[in-house]
């Protein structure tokens, strides 16, 4: 029984965890519902108008009174600040920031304390004025080595925090700063007497001379302080501010939802754990529990949607086939689009992690968005390879299929490429360097090259095309396909042979199906019994008959005598068939040579077959002289021999 309040109290931490997670869920889902009724308050203007046209009446009571930084910044929204000094540049960031923070405080406090849901469209257009005075303030910062995937809300990130690090470090009197002040824009011969760099004292922050192309010199805060302010922010935030400023608007940008204002339904999140909003690394806990939970069904959605997709039924047209090729990047693309929305405009996800949840999410849409260019280009191929005037297994067709694979290849490559240096691959250092190491891949991929060169090589000469049967050497058969790397050949017992392109090119190839006209040459062989009027019978009705033939050309037609054999008489038939049709040739064969036959029958002779004659009779020696000068022979040879003996 003592155990019930304990367990009594895990159960209810366990509540606790439950509601806070719907809380988070139900929070993102109002957070949506809010962005699209923004959206459509704001249809009839653009953020950008909007920011323009409350520039224009907040300026006007001010232009009364002489010239005005603030009036000249509002009056010209797409002029950059004075940045010609350091002095200027300074003061213009601070005029900027002054003049922003005040209007977004004011729209936070009447959002907050209103009755409203969402925001008004006067609010709406009071925070495109905010952005537009923190982009123009964010252009004294070199950003050139953030990405540019991310560096809008970096940008914002560093604006805020260089904001908070001025508010809690003591700065000079403006008259001690290099240069004039905001608003004098000097000329370059003021510029070129001002030092090259200045820093800000008990800082390493730095304004440094900076040549813009086109706009002279500018005084910007270096890369390298741009780098450092993040971490000059997290040692300096604890202190007290010197300027009464109200809270941290930096912290208060990148711990809650939505964009400069928190919607709503963040009030669920504030009243739940107190443990949500605790940070680590720049993000609060809800946050983080976001950020997985949305990317955990990014994830699973496109791969849902992909098996999905393989247990439907194939279409059997090829066009169909190739316009479901597109739904899948096409989704992909939405889905990320889409995570990365909530996750920058309703999660608020900061810091690194943004710019890294930035730099992947653009890697993987512009990959998206390389692959939807491919399978377009293909299904574009389709279309016109299964024109009628195109037939399908011809050259024609497998060399506009290669050929658009190419164009495909490249213009994937292409998308990629560009989405690469959104990100910031300097993807002309990549080529430049594929220059150095285009040696070591060419001898790499010599064979695939070769073979692609062959494979040029048959399209351009047109030796073969799909469905010839034609003879390589010791291969025979039928071209069935004609690819990038190699060509697929229908043996006669039905199997496929593969051949490399660069090896077909170099043999002697037979092509049959090229032939207008099918050779007719055979040799009649007749018995030796056949007399002379017999032969010149035979050889006159075979000749008759084949120039009555309509299917045999005239030129050239010969039926002649043309050796005794060892067992026959040969007559040699010599003729062409006026077809390129092999079956058709042979169907008009068998008509001649059974007619062949039946004249040789009738006319009384026979075919030879081989034979020979033997001729049996007994030997009788030599004649009689032949034996006496024999004998007279012998003994010649043997009497020195004989004497010698008988000495």
């Amino acid at each position: 029984m003592t155990c019930l309040p304990f367990q009594g109290a895990r159960v209810f931490h366990l509540f606790r965890i439950i509601a806070a997670a719907f809380t988070l869920i139900l929070g993102l889902h109002l957070g949506v519902s809010a962005c699209l009724a923004q959206s459509a308050a704001a249809v009839e203007a653009e953020p950008e108008l909007a920011a323009m046209r409350a520039m224009r009446e907040v300026s006007r009571p001010a232009a009364a009174a002489g010239f005005d930084i603030k009036t000249y910044l509002r009056e010209n929204p797409l002029a950059p600040p004075d940045t010609s000094s350091p002095r200027a540049a300074l003061e213009s960031y601070l005029l900027l920031m002054a003049e922003a923070q005040g209007i977004w405080r004011d729209v936070r406090s009447e959002f907050q304390e209103g009755s409203n849901r969402f925001l008004t469209g006067d609010q709406n257009h009071r925070l495109a004025l905010v952005r537009a005075l923190f982009e123009k303030a964010a252009a004294i910062f070199d950003l050139s080595d953030i990405p540019d995937t991310a560096r809008k809300s970096a940008s914002l990130e560093v604006v805020l925090q260089f904001q908070e690090i001025l508010d809690r470090i003591y700065l000079p009197a403006m008259e001690d700063v290099p240069g004039g002040p905001a608003g004098s824009f000097l000329n370059s011969k003021a510029i070129g007497e001002l030092p090259e760099r200045w820093k800000i004292p008990g800082t390493d922050i730095v304004f440094e001379r900076t040549d813009m192309p086109g706009n002279g010199s500018r005084y910007l805060i270096t890369s390298s302080s741009v780098d450092r302010i993040p971490e000059d922010y997290e040692l300096i935030k604890s202190f007290p501010s010197r300027q009464d400023r109200g809270d941290d608007l930096y912290a208060y940008y990148i711990y809650t939802p939505g964009n400069l204002v928190a919607p709503k339904w963040y009030n669920l999140i504030r009243s739940g754990p107190v443990w949500l909003g605790n940070q680590v690394r720049s993000q609060a806990y809800w946050q983080w529990m976001a950020l997985m939970l949305l990317t955990a069904i990014t994830i699973a959605v496109p791969v849902l949607f992909h098996r999905w997709s393989r247990w439907r039924a194939v279409p059997l047209s090829e066009n169909r086939r190739k316009l479901r090729g597109l739904q899948m990047p096409v989704f992909v693309m939405l889905a990320v689009l889409a995570y990365r929305y909530v996750i920058e405009e309703q999660v608020n996800i900061t810091g690194d992690v943004m710019i890294a949840v930035g730099t992947v999410s653009t890697a993987v849409v512009w990959t998206a968005m390389g692959w939807l260019a491919f399978r377009i280009v293909e299904l574009i191929s389709v279309w016109i390879i299964k024109n009628p005037t195109v037939p399908t297994r011809s050259l024609d067709s497998s060399l506009l299929h290669t050929a658009f694979r190419l164009v495909g290849v490249a213009v994937a490559v292409l998308v990629i490429g560009y989405g690469a240096t959104q990100i910031g691959i300097p993807v002309y250092g990549v080529i430049a360097g594929l220059g150095v190491g285009g040696l070591a891949v060419a001898l790499a991929a010599q064979p695939t090259l070769e073979n692609l060169i062959g494979g040029i090589i048959l399209y351009a000469d047109r030796m073969v095309r799909v469905g010839e049967f034609c003879e390589f050497d010791d291969l025979s058969g039928t071209i069935e396909a004609i690819g990038i790397r190699s060509t697929r050949i229908r043996a006669l017992d039905r199997t496929v042979i593969t051949v490399s392109n660069a090896d077909l090119a170099k043999r002697k190839i037979i092509n049959y199906s090229r032939r207008d006209q099918f050779h007719l040459k055979h040799r009649i062989t007749l018995r030796y019994e056949t007399g002379e009027a017999q032969l010149k019978q035979v050889i006159a009705e075979i000749r008759a008959f084949l120039e009555a033939h309509e299917m045999v050309a005239e030129e050239p037609l010969r039926v002649r005598l043309i050796e005794l054999g060892a067992f026959s008489l040969d007559i040699e038939v010599y003729a062409y068939i006026r077809t390129s049709a092999r079956d058709a040739f042979l169907e008009i064969q068998e008509d001649i040579l059974m007619k062949i036959m039946e004249i040789v029958h009738e006319s009384g002779t026979d075919f030879a077959f081989p034979s020979s004659t033997t001729y049996l009779a007994q030997d009788g020696g030599l004649p009689a002289d032949g034996r006496k000068w024999s004998e007279d022979q012998l003994s010649d040879n043997a009497s020195p021999q004989d004497e010698r003996q008988a000495g």
